[in-house]
């Protein structure tokens, strides 16, 4: 393509176009149809000069008039009851399904992790040495000691809302993050897993890993699932820079980024429920297979939504992305 002879072809319609825009409050009806099809057409021009002679000065007046034309032709609209029950049941559903191949390896790999960090705490006295005094540490694993006080400490509800408030920082760091190719989710990733794995060596070598497990399991299977899914879907967006597939990479990082934000709604809504098993049931009076149980459930019950629910919607066409009428324009690529 001949870029300055594109130009030259077709300015006359980008700057009719932008006439319109500016005084679109008073067209008539010949005018509004002249605005609509001057949209397509910059649109298809826009695509063309992306795909063929990418210029960043044109691309950007061009992307900047598509954009203010698509919403004069699209107008606004205001989230229903019928989006937010779409995305609980197709969009979020979707999206994690969609990255389960990055997040089951994250969910495996981190277990294995932690379960080897807790062996190695364990079985050394010296490393136990380098965490804490001896008394210190008697004073954390014995019974009614910390470990065992840490979910009782601070009235039910608030300790609920805190546990809420951090665990959704931590997935939104790494869905966030995971732009950065994925360093800090690993980061993130390796904290959490030593935190757990110091509890179980501390507690194993203390002859207590059975009570560890009946205070972790009840809450922490969803939770650390919700971490899990957190921290795969940001490797995979950070993937997503290096490697953006058959998508220009900036179409693959607004598809991708899209369906992070959302999952970060979804997954602060996971989080709340685990939050909320963590404030009352953790550290409630149910015998401790009752309480695992009501974890399990948990566990269980966000597997089948996300495998049952998120396939069928992914079967469907559902990609966990904003409906294909709110998307930008998709621009072609070469074959």
């Amino acid at each position: 393509m001949d870029l300055d002879v594109f130009v030259s072809a077709h300015r006359a319609e980008w700057d009719r176009l932008e006439a319109l825009l500016r005084r679109q409050r008073r067209l008539n009806g010949d005018e509004v149809d002249e605005l609509v099809a001057l949209y397509q057409r910059t649109a298809t021009h826009l695509s063309l000069i992306q795909s063929s002679a990418p210029d960043p000065q044109l691309t950007g007046r061009l992307s900047q008039l598509v954009a203010r034309a698509r919403s004069a032709v699209t107008g606004t609209r205001r989230a229903s009851w019928r989006d937010v029950t779409r995305f609980l049941t197709h969009g979020f559903p979707a999206a994690v399904y969609r990255s389960r191949r990055w997040w089951v390896p994250t969910a495996l790999l981190s277990t294995l992790v932690a379960a080897l960090l807790g062996w190695w705490i364990g079985t050394h006295p010296e490393v136990q040495a380098g965490i804490a005094a001896p008394d210190a540490l008697r004073e954390m694993t014995r019974p009614g000691g910390q470990y065992e006080t840490y979910y009782s400490s601070h009235p039910a509800a608030s300790f609920a809302a805190q546990v809420w408030t951090n665990n959704a920082q931590a997935a939104a760091m790494c869905l966030v993050l995971g732009i950065f190719l994925g360093l800090p989710v690993l980061w993130i990733l390796l904290l959490n897993m030593l935190n757990l794995g110091v509890g179980i060596g501390l507690m194993s070598s203390a002859g207590r890993l059975d009570v560890f497990l009946g205070l972790v399991l009840p809450h922490g299977l969803l939770e650390l699932t919700a971490v899990f899914v957190a921290a795969g879907t940001g490797l995979r967006l950070g993937w997503t820079v290096i490697d953006p597939g058959p998508r220009t990479r900036r179409s693959a990082l607004a598809e991708e980024g899209r369906a992070a934000l959302g999952m970060a709604v979804g997954l602060a809504l996971i989080l709340f429920i685990s939050g909320a098993i963590e404030g009352f049931v953790t550290p409630s009076g149910l015998p401790t297979w009752a309480r695992i149980s009501i974890g399990v459930l948990a566990e269980l019950a966000f597997l089948a939504y996300v495998f049952v629910l998120g396939g069928r919607a992914v079967r469907a066409g559902d990609i966990g992305d904003v409906e294909e009428h709110e998307r930008s324009a998709a621009v072609p690529t070469a074959a």
